[in-house]
């Protein structure tokens, strides 16, 4: 008798060798195991039928299974390779997606330590073995979508780095940001990813709300352009990118996030125009195969349990033909926060009905499954709706060629892929072209290396690198420090001394921003040495800002200074009549007001990647000429908010209105929208619109000539606005409608050209219906959403 068993287990091994080879046939794999060529996996076969063979081929237990995440290793996934007790989870009949699978992840709250992310061919092999697993251990072998975020570069242990998304939408350059975009989907699929979550194209209206940080600013045009390029690149690649976070989700009330981010208090036609309008370009024009629905609420609306928002919209109005996956937690919050369920399955109920494909939840995805299986055991999910939801899925996974290619072919490739040459060098360009220059009175600006002898570094974040590693971006990169880049550029040909000055904030922050304390004799000792340090330096750099605790998801604030003691920090160093260079390391506006006014030069560097001390330390010493401009609007204080660009006429006049005649706020923006200095000189002229007069449908074509009119070889981003003089409702003043970054040698004079489409010209009509007016509309070039150069007025006819 004991005999048996052993038997029985050999037989059943023999079986599963066989098996596996015999499913893997030439030009298709016998997914299904039945030993012959169903339609689905026919790779002639067109992907509508295909899906279409496989569902009726699945159960319920297989289709419900398709329609949650999984989240990988340590986060909810307890083993890092698939175990015999795999058998035993709600995923023997398959998944829909993994998300963040052995990636490394360095987090405060989920970090995901694995010994399988590095070497990146190591990783590979490893995201096969698990392939393998549900390709030959379940019954249909449906394949897995393994997910990974990738908003700043791809989310893996030492993958290609680039500057927050604040800093890339600073760049203003649309084909740098395709290449990174490429950049990240070739990692992801070297590595074994297959859906990467990235472009966010949230609009950062608020600038008080930390997810700032993660967007490419406050216009909605602007972010559709950089969106789309990044969205294209990825999926170039073979990935598929995921738009996040659909929809209305940057606006909470009063900018709170965390435990908030509901009741955004926008109106209808600002939705469609504002919110929406990136949404809406990127799925039209670069066809994304993946949409991530959000937190929020809007009118009335939880938008992940939102018909509304999740099929008349994303559907049936913008053609959408991916699938949708929720932000974590966004499902249960219809129960739980929004209180529009009233149990968890009827959450579940909503959600799915509205139009979501696939739940995501830091919980065991049974959760979700379990629920959507009774409710169709209760008739109360159809069958149709099921197959629909499944098949969206499925469609996708077709798409990405998981039915015929599953594997990654070539693990040990991902060595020579990840983190190349290539990509070290568009994350650096990145860098470079992020760094924005506010102000250089008496052009302090480049500095000279030869004549500096004596270089103070100060400031809390002048040593820091944690701004560098984010929660959805590479992980373990090494990061160079403002004080090592400096010290590394000017090697023995000068003394670089670091004294720290303040922390970034002080014991009572963020109170102390509401009710001042004095300092400590610690804080004031701390200033008054690098007061001293100061004082023998010819050039003092301060560092100051925030890092990733102070600004990111869940990190709003209620201030805009700087935090803690840092303005007392600038304040006496610029009291020793020393040349200060203030370098902003942030992921927000912040209200510099004291800063702008008595300090000579200030540069803003964002969150930048790991390049970042070589690269401010280039840019102060003029090897990289600064020519970003600024994504968003910074105001002068939070009793301005909403402050920003578009606006509609009268909301926000530079200097105050005709009725502004008391003395009672503060107008204007500290740096307006588009703005940004260079350490040379350029020049606008010949600015021709054509045909003058044009009917409703046709094309207006743009051009100018840009010339370099300073000494140094330099960027600038020609900045075209579009106002529309007269029209049946209230319109913005005018909008960013197109861009161009130019680099330009000294001397030298480009002509750039631009298209504006009917959609440029479109506005909501009093039905609500897109539509081209007639009338006058005036073509504005500028340097600056301000600072306008040149413009010139064409008509649209009937």
């Amino acid at each position: 008798m004991k005999k048996l068993p052993l038997l029985l287990l050999l037989l059943l091994t023999t079986k599963t060798h066989a098996q596996e080879k015999s499913i893997y046939h030439k030009g298709w794999i016998d997914f299904n195991k039945n030993g012959k060529m169903d339609v689905f996996e026919d790779p002639s076969q067109p992907i509508d039928v295909r899906v279409a063979d496989l569902l009726s081929q699945m159960t319920v237990e297989e289709k419900t299974c398709q329609l949650a995440t999984l989240y990988g290793y340590k986060r909810v996934l307890k083993e890092e390779m698939p175990t015999p007790s795999w058998k035993n989870e709600v995923w023997k009949d398959g998944i829909a997606n993994i998300d963040e699978e052995l990636n490394n992840l360095t987090s405060h709250t989920d970090a995901a330590p694995t010994q399988y992310s590095y070497p990146y061919s190591k990783h590979a092999a490893a995201i096969n073995t698990i392939q393998k697993w549900f390709v030959e251990e379940t019954r249909m072998g449906i394949p897995v979508d393994f997910t990974n975020e990738g908003i700043h570069g791809l989310n893996h242990d030492g993958a290609t780095s680039l500057p927050a998304p604040i800093g890339i939408g600073s760049t203003w350059d649309k084909e740098l940001v395709r290449h990174a975009g490429r950049v990240v989907g070739r990692e992801a699929k070297a590595l074994g990813y297959t859906n990467i979550y990235t472009p966010i194209l949230d609009v950062s209206r608020d600038q008080r709300w930390g997810r700032v940080v993660e967007t490419y600013g406050e216009n909605p045009f602007l972010i559709a352009e950089m969106g789309k390029q990044m969205c294209l690149g990825v999926q170039e690649e073979g990935v598929a990118s995921t738009l996040k976070h659909f929809a209305v989700y940057s606006v909470p009330k009063g900018g709170r996030d965390g435990a908030d981010r509901t009741d955004p208090h926008v109106a209808p036609r600002e939705l469609y125009e504002m919110f929406l309008y990136p949404f809406r370009r990127v799925i039209q024009e670069a066809h994304p195969l993946g949409v991530m629905s959000s937190y929020n609420d809007w009118n009335g609306e939880p938008v992940t349990g939102s018909y509304f928002f999740l099929t008349e919209l994303l559907r049936q109005k913008f053609g959408f033909n991916g699938y949708v996956v929720s932000d974590s937690e966004a499902v249960e919050y219809l129960y739980s926060k929004h209180h529009v369920a009233d149990s968890p399955e009827e959450a579940v109920r909503e959600a799915f009905e509205a139009g979501l494909n696939v739940r995501t939840n830091f919980t065991m995805p049974q959760t979700y499954i379990m629920p959507l299986r009774n409710l169709y055991k209760e008739g109360k999910i159809s069958m149709k709706t099921l197959d629909s939801r499944t098949g969206d899925v499925l469609r996708v996974k077709f798409k990405l060629g998981l039915f015929d290619h599953p594997y990654v072919e070539d693990t040990k490739a991902a060595d020579k892929l990840v983190h190349n040459e290539d990509a070290t060098a568009m994350g650096l360009k990145m860098n470079r072209e992020s760094m924005v220059l506010l102000k250089n009175e008496n052009n302090l600006l480049p500095l000279n290396k030869s004549a500096i002898k004596n270089i103070l570094v100060t400031g809390p974040l002048a040593t820091e690198t944690n701004y560098a590693i984010s929660r959805y971006g590479p992980s373990h990169n090494p990061v160079t420090s403002v004080f090592d880049g400096i010290k590394n550029y000017m090697g023995s040909g000068a003394t670089v001394k670091y004294a720290k000055g303040c922390n970034i904030v002080d014991a009572t922050w963020p109170e102390s921003e509401i009710i001042e304390t004095p300092l400590t004799p610690q804080e004031q000792a701390s200033i008054d040495s690098a007061v001293a340090a100061a004082k023998q330096a010819d050039v003092v750099i301060a560092v100051v800002g925030e890092d990733v605790d102070r600004v990111g998801e869940s990190l709003s604030r209620t201030g805009l200074n700087l935090p803690g003691r840092q303005l007392k920090l600038i304040q006496a160093l610029q009291a020793t009549g020393k040349p200060v260079v203030m370098v902003m390391i942030n992921g927000q506006p912040l209200t510099v007001n004291w800063e702008n006014k008595f300090v000579p030069a200030i540069l803003e560097a964002w969150f930048p990647g790991p390049e970042s001390g070589r690269v401010i330390v280039e840019t102060l010493f003029g090897d990289n000429n600064p020519g970003g401009k600024l994504p968003i609007t910074f105001p002068k204080t939070v009793g301005q908010i909403e402050f920003n660009f578009p606006f509609k006429p009268g909301s926000q006049d530079p200097q105050g209105g005709k009725n502004s005649w008391g003395k009672t706020s503060v107008n204007g923006a500290l740096y307006p929208f588009g703005y940004g200095l260079s350490y040379t000189t350029f020049a606008y002229s010949n600015l021709q619109v054509s045909p003058q007069k044009e009917n409703q449908q046709g094309n207006i074509e743009v051009s100018v000539d840009i010339t370099n009119t300073g000494q140094r070889t330099g960027d600038d981003v020609v900045e075209l606005y579009l106002k529309q003089e007269y029209s049946s409702v209230t319109v913005y003043d005018y909008d960013l409608r197109g861009f161009e970054r130019v680099p330009l040698a000294p001397g030298e004079k480009k002509t750039v050209h631009f298209t504006l489409h009917p959609d440029d010209l479109a506005i909501l009509d009093k039905n609500m219906n897109w539509t081209v007016e007639p009338g006058k509309f005036m073509v504005m070039i500028g340097s600056s959403s301000e600072d306008i150069k040149l413009k010139q007025e064409f008509e649209v006819r009937d």
